[in-house]
């Protein structure tokens, strides 16, 4: 599958509904994109370390965001000048598509999965209170991050091994903001469950036909007040979470 094709269906699927929305509040932090719409929904993203252009201006557009109509920053799902535009995107598409309806509210993701004794987990990007209740399970679990400053870093090899042999995969919703998703699904030989987390996930099932997503765990901000001041003073998920509400989307396998 082709760099971007997630992103764009996501584009497509809410472009008309965007139109007719604005932006009452942007706020770009030190770890999350938070947007307010006129409607008063609202919608994270993650802000990826080292991503933001070298200078003094990081967004040329600063000080037009407010006001502005919803479709000109979520066009920056499939037009973005780098990961940070593409963030503000996702955050918009987040706040767009979420109702607080037909979602599992379960904080621990992880149960759906059902893990038994020796199956091979992969974790694409880590999820440090995640990985202590899968090693209870007796499962395997294998970590594949991208930061050394996290944890000891896998050689090509041994991630494409990782990916190729687990029973279930965990991928954090970044990896559509650094255009890594669809490279990493690829590399997946036949697990039983891919679940794509994180709050920067896009809880709209849609857009992951044809692929092999079985589950999504993202959030819904419940306190847009709180969640827009913590990611101004550079606060991360600890801070967030809250005032955010954990939900699954678990697919039909039928």
């Amino acid at each position: 599958m082709k760099t971007g094709v997630v992103l764009g269906r996501l584009y497509d699927l809410l472009k008309t509904a965007a139109e007719s929305r604005s932006i009452r509040d942007l706020r770009v932090g030190l770890s999350y994109v938070g947007l307010l719409l006129d409607d008063r929904r609202a919608g994270l993203a993650a802000v990826l370390p080292d991503t933001a252009p070298r200078g003094c201006t990081v967004l040329k557009k600063a000080g037009t965001y407010a006001g502005a109509c919803a479709a000109e920053l979520l066009k920056y799902l499939v037009a973005a000048s780098g990961p940070l535009e593409r963030s503000i995107g996702l955050a918009t598409a987040n706040a767009l598509i979420c109702s607080g309806d037909d979602y599992t509210d379960d904080r621990e993701a992880t149960t759906f999965f059902d893990l038994q004794p020796d199956e091979k987990v992969a974790m694409v990007g880590l999820f440090s209170p995640l990985v202590g209740r899968i090693r209870a399970t007796g499962a395997v679990l294998t970590v594949i991050e991208k930061n050394p400053k996290r944890l000891d870093l896998l050689t090509p090899e041994e991630k494409r091994r990782a990916l190729k042999e687990c029973d279930v995969a965990i991928i954090t919703a970044t990896t559509l903001i650094n255009g890594t998703f669809e490279e990493t699904i690829g590399l997946l030989g036949s697990p039983r469950e891919v679940a794509v987390m994180g709050p920067s996930t896009p809880l709209e099932q849609k857009i992951f036909s044809e692929t092999c997503v079985t589950h999504l765990g993202g959030s819904i901000v419940e306190d847009a007040g709180r969640a827009l001041q913590i990611i101004s003073e550079g606060g991360g998920t600890p801070a967030l979470r809250p005032y955010l509400k954990f939900v699954n989307v678990v697919f039909d396998k039928d």
